[in-house]
């Protein structure tokens, strides 16, 4: 019996698997880095082991200090949770050889699957079904588009799609230099680009006794650069006799390598109904609730009770009850190309959940969070910070479910892609279960990624955000502090307050003070009166419709409001411009925090506007940062080099008549 675990991982996974040690009466065991020292599964575990430094290659991708730690901490066995080492077969050999129970498939079956290229072998050895893959070197017209994979890939890291042979090579080598960086393998591969495709996975559990459980089936195909956005089981509009094709590949595949524990298959589905095996993750992954919301299973558990050597219950896995769906909260912006935002999350509460790492009892909001107020969230890990996940009776009471405990999200200090996620779980396109790997290239991620809010709520959000600023200014008043806000006996000029919305526009919101208390000014909204005024909430009325305007004012000073408008966030602007913001001609100033990768230009070097001068890496993905202008390279950082927000990344002194260019691009 496993009596106390470590939990080889950070973040929500490792705060889920620690939530299922309390439940089983296991002692739980944190490791984190310098940075994480208070993160959230540090305070929640049992005990914690420093990992010295703050960069993933220095923390939680050394398999010694990991195997260390369980050791000093009295561990008898490891949870890799998922990312970093959870694939490596040389950590799980490492954790058996301290014996340590390692809570996952054999070494033997990790490294099997590992190279995708290998694994595809393997699977068609199977009589799994594959599409053809070949090298760059060897891809015709014929195979045209193919999209170009790292063999040890993941998480859309070296993809690339080509549709024209003449920029096969160039991709190629830059697939497989950011293959290289990433895993530590060069090796690319092409094969069959679909168009419009569908990304459908099995779970599996597969116990020491030979017993393997299709655990029922997954859509995961809205995705942003090849990384899953939403995901839903069971993956709906599948006919019947193609969701048994895939189970019994998926168990075929498992039973191929000796699979045990939790793991699972993924496919490729074309419009056609053909299938293609893409890979097996020998892991957890990160869209397990939405299986377990609809089989009542805790996948967790049974991972560890599959490692104790308990075999799974005869009679085979429960069938699907309702529908669930997943969203995955990122800190980035899809109206600045995915630009990853960083900061304090000030606040973090998804007040419809019903549940945290855990099943609803019934029909209900769960939510999945590895933040909470007052965490830092920088560019070293992942950008995914929550999952909010939704089971409903039926797939549109899950939408409807989902898309409402999002809107109602506070997430306050920290840009996420909040907004997107509720636009895509209403588009109708969506509700109609018509999703491809290509839904937001085709519906448009600018689009969906509008905010929320219109201009109207804006306004009436800004109107509130004055009202309540002025109420905490009287709150805090030494004198005369009882005396409402703005307060005169004789009619005075409006009080006026400027703000900047997030996506960059001012508003104003303006109102008088008299003996009646504040009346708005007339911003072409109808009839707006103010019923109530306190420093964090303020209801006013809108044509005859009352709402409750929520108001939290960040140490910083942007004020966030929430309302059924939608969530509005605003900077108040100072009535005196101090020409901060002016950037000189040809400097390029790094738009977040992250590190340089890679350098393509050279000090003194002439290049034209639009040129890739370096990539920045932020957030696990890499950002390529252009010449503005034609010009010559006066400046450029070492690869390897960190930047925060507003260093200067480069220099390129403009040449008479230089086009702008865009200072930045997402790869």
């Amino acid at each position: 019996m496993i009596t106390t675990l470590l939990v080889a991982n950070r973040g929500e996974i490792a705060r889920r698997t620690i939530a299922a040690c309390r439940a089983l009466g296991v002692r739980s065991v944190a490791v984190h880095s310098d940075g994480d020292a208070d993160a959230p599964h540090v305070r929640e575990a049992d005990a914690a082991v420093r990992l010295p430094g703050t960069a993933p290659a220095d923390t939680y991708l050394r398999a010694d200090l990991l195997v260390a730690a369980a050791e000093r901490a009295g561990a008898d066995a490891v949870h890799p949770g998922y990312g970093f080492l959870s694939e490596s077969a040389a950590f799980a050999r490492a954790v058996v050889e301290a014996g340590l129970t390692w809570v996952g498939p054999p070494p033997e079956a990790i490294e099997a699957m590992g190279a995708k290229i290998a694994a595809k072998e393997l699977a068609a050895r199977a009589g799994v079904p594959v599409f053809r893959s070949v090298p760059p070197e060897e891809a015709a017209e014929a195979d045209l588009p193919v999209l170009i994979k790292a063999s040890a890939g993941g998480g859309g890291r070296g993809m690339r799609i080509v549709r024209d042979l003449a920029d096969l090579p160039a991709e190629a080598e830059a697939a497989r230099a950011e293959a290289a960086a990433a895993f530590g393998d060069p090796a690319v591969f092409c094969e069959r680009y679909v168009e419009r495709g569908r990304h459908v996975e099995v779970q599996l559990l597969a116990d020491a006794h030979g017993t393997v459980w299709a655990v029922g089936d997954r859509d995961c195909s809205v995705q942003r650069r090849h990384q899953k956005l939403i995901e839903e089981a069971p993956a709906p509009g599948l006919p019947a006799g193609l969701r048994e094709r895939l189970h019994e590949a998926a168990r075929r595949m498992a039973a191929a390598i000796g699979y045990t524990g939790a793991g699972t298959a993924e496919f490729l589905v074309a419009e056609d109904g053909s299938v293609s095996f893409l890979e097996m993750n020998t892991r957890l992954q990160v869209e397990h609730p939405v299986t377990e919301c609809v089989t009542g299973l805790d996948l967790v558990e049974w991972q560890l009770r599959i490692a104790e050597g308990e075999p799974l219950p005869a009679g085979g896995p429960p069938e699907p009850r309702g529908h669930a769906v997943e969203a995955r909260i990122c800190t980035e912006d899809p109206l600045a190309d995915w630009r990853p935002q960083t900061g304090t999350m000030a606040r973090f509460a998804v007040p419809a959940a019903r549940t945290a790492f855990a099943p609803p009892d019934r029909y209900g909001v769960r939510v999945d969070a590895g933040v909470e107020d007052g965490t830092e969230v920088g560019t070293d890990f992942d950008p995914m910070v929550a999952k909010v996940i939704a089971w409903g009776s039926s797939r549109a009471d899950a939408l409807r479910r989902l898309s409402a405990a999002l809107a109602g999200a506070r997430l306050h200090g920290v840009g996420t892609n909040r907004d997107l996620l509720v636009r895509v779980l209403r588009h109708p396109a969506f509700a109609a279960g018509e999703v491809h790997t290509r839904f937001l290239d085709l519906h448009g991620a600018a689009e969906l990624g509008r905010p929320l809010a219109d201009g109207r709520a804006v306004r009436l959000s800004a109107l509130a955000a004055a009202l309540a600023a002025a109420e905490a200014n009287r709150a805090a008043a030494p004198v005369l502090g009882g005396l409402p806000a703005g307060w005169r006996n004789l009619p005075s000029a409006p009080h006026v307050r400027r703000y900047r919305t997030g996506a960059g526009e001012e508003v104003e919101a303006g109102y008088t003070a008299g003996r009646t208390g504040p009346v708005p000014l007339p911003t072409g909204d109808g009839d707006v009166r103010v019923h109530r005024a306190a420093s964090d909430e303020v209801r006013l009325s809108a044509d005859g419709v009352l709402r409750t305007f929520e108001v939290h004012r960040l140490p910083g000073g942007e004020v966030h409001v929430d309302s059924d408008l939608g969530p509005v966030a605003l900077t108040p602007l100072s009535r005196f411009p101090d020409g901060a913001g002016d950037v000189p001609p040809g400097i390029l100033l790094a738009p977040m925090p992250g590190t340089v990768v890679r350098v393509a230009a050279a000090e003194g070097e002439r290049v034209e506007a639009g040129r890739p001068l370096l990539w920045l890496e932020a957030m696990k993905m890499e950002h390529r940062i252009t010449a503005p202008a034609a010009g010559t390279v006066t400046g450029l950082p070492a690869a390897g080099a960190r930047v925060d927000t507003g260093d200067v990344l480069a220099v390129v002194a403009p040449a008479e008549g230089g086009a702008p260019a865009p200072d930045g691009e997402r790869r």
